[in-house]
């Protein structure tokens, strides 16, 4: 006999509310569970931005094992009726609120690991500032250094020119990241061409590099106006094609002292190569400085320095313009729409206290400020027509689907007095024909700031390291 009558139905009750109990601790438990789950993944795919771990996978794979096990707790849920129900909108507000938003969210974190350009500024007007982490290579580091632009080596006692970084008057300028540039270059070539401030220019390149990669000598030739590196973990090439007046020119007499170009011709030693290229750097300047004979059809149209009779005289103004005119005629006419070409602008000279060749020189060991000195003169005036030829030649190119790009250095290098060889660019008892080199850059030195425009340049056309589309 039971003693206690009244606890028999509390007892069936009891039993029934506690397995009601164990069923929504059950629930409970497995959304907890899964909730803590997502947050984990999530925590972990922070951490993947940094290290780069391809995590993707397997938060998917986790996302699915845990879908599974809730799937299994609903289904031995089904016979409890007034379960079921919330069970089949618990299952449904998790695929199309938590996953889809888990999913939603790794998207944007993918996305944030592309490296964003700066905001909109004018990166090309600005100021050096001291930067103490510089430089980023040493004479001794980088073995694609050319003799006359190895300032260290020739003893220049003083190496502060080396530690300055371009800060534009907007917002900053990124330090050039070798492995980034690397990645956007995959498969990829680039041409330097034009004179011997392009190969300045991709020396400076291959030293910065080297901190990625150190590229291999494919060149087809020994001569060094015409080299090529390859570096083989990015299929990417580099190559200069030495073209001063960037169309067909030749010597007139046995010492250079003139040149015959011809203004409406291909300069076909780059030319007829540069199809096979995806960048083409072309730069032009100093060399219209000197005696030159232009011919127009086959004919003299006018010289520079030369006081022959009969020939009208013309100055390197109008041949200047019409070179970069034929130049880019040149690309335009190839009809491919994969080469992109980049004006790097005029990069001013810096003697003082006389011309080139009448001893002139720069001595000076700091930069500029923007208000200490301006753009005048030919220096002025071989930008102004170098901008003007680009703008028209850019116009002709969009209606092909051609891309035109711009890294308008002349400012910036215009205050950078500090930065030429000088006089220790070779020993003191060699007989040189440029005594005092103001016309190149020593490296390490303000040319490798060239890299930092470019590569920002790079990104603000839209040309990154990753694919656009979604990797879920």
């Amino acid at each position: 006999m039971n003693q206690f009558p009244l606890l028999k139905g509390n007892n069936n009750r009891s039993k029934q509310t506690m397995s009601q109990k164990v069923t929504m601790l059950v629930v409970f438990s497995s959304l907890f569970v899964f909730i803590l789950t997502t947050i984990s993944y999530s925590l972990l795919w922070k951490i993947n931005e940094f290290t780069g771990l391809g995590l993707s996978i397997d938060i998917d794979y986790g996302l699915k094992n845990e879908t599974e096990s809730l799937k299994n707790v609903t289904e031995s849920l089904k016979d409890q009726t007034c379960l079921r129900n919330d069970t089949e909108n618990l299952r449904y507000s998790l695929r199309n609120n938590g996953t889809e938003n888990l999913r939603y969210s790794l998207r944007n974190e993918r996305d944030n690991m592309v490296s964003k350009p700066l905001k909109k500024c004018d990166i090309f007007s600005g100021e050096w500032v001291p930067n103490p982490e510089a430089p980023y290579y040493t004479n001794t580091t980088c073995w694609e250094i050319h003799e006359h632009q190895n300032c260290m080596k020739y003893g220049r006692p003083d190496s502060e020119f080396m530690k300055w970084r371009w800060k534009p008057n907007e917002c900053e300028l990124p330090i050039f990241n070798p492995f980034h540039f690397l990645e956007i270059m995959r498969g990829k070539s680039m041409a330097f061409i034009g004179d011997s401030i392009g190969r300045n220019h991709m020396q400076s390149m291959i030293c910065l590099l080297s901190r990625a990669e150190w590229p291999v000598d494919v060149s087809y030739t020994d001569d060094f106006s015409f080299k090529r590196w390859q570096y083989s973990n990015y299929n990417f090439t580099m190559a200069t094609f030495w073209s001063p007046y960037l169309v067909r020119a030749e010597q007139v007499d046995s010492k250079g002292d003139l040149i015959n170009i011809y203004l409406d011709e291909f300069d076909e030693k780059w030319t007829a190569q540069i199809k096979e290229f995806d960048y083409v750097i072309i730069n032009g300047g100093q060399w219209f400085l000197r005696p030159i004979v232009f011919y127009e059809k086959q004919k003299i149209v006018g010289c520079q320095y030369c006081s022959w009779e009969n020939v009208t005289h013309l100055t390197w103004h109008s041949g200047y313009g019409k070179a970069f005119r034929t130049a880019y005629k040149a690309i335009v006419n190839l009809g491919n729409s994969k080469v992109v070409t980049i004006l790097r602008t005029y990069a001013p000279s810096h003697f003082e206290n006389g011309v080139w060749d009448k001893g002139g020189n720069c001595i000076r060991t700091k930069p500029f400020k923007s208000n200490e000195t301006r753009l005048e003169g030919y220096n002025l005036e071989l930008h102004t027509i170098q901008l003007e030829e680009f703008k028209r030649a850019e116009k002709k190119a969009m209606k092909r689907g051609l891309k035109f790009m711009l890294l308008d250095t002349t400012q910036a290098m215009l205050l950078r007095p500090d930065g030429h060889p000088n006089n220790y660019g070779h020993w003191p008892q060699e007989n040189m024909t440029l005594a005092n080199d103001c016309v190149h850059w020593c490296l390490p030195g303000p040319i490798d700031t060239m890299a930092d425009f470019l590569l920002e340049t790079l990104k603000r056309e839209g040309f990154t390291s990753f694919p656009k589309k979604d990797f879920i």
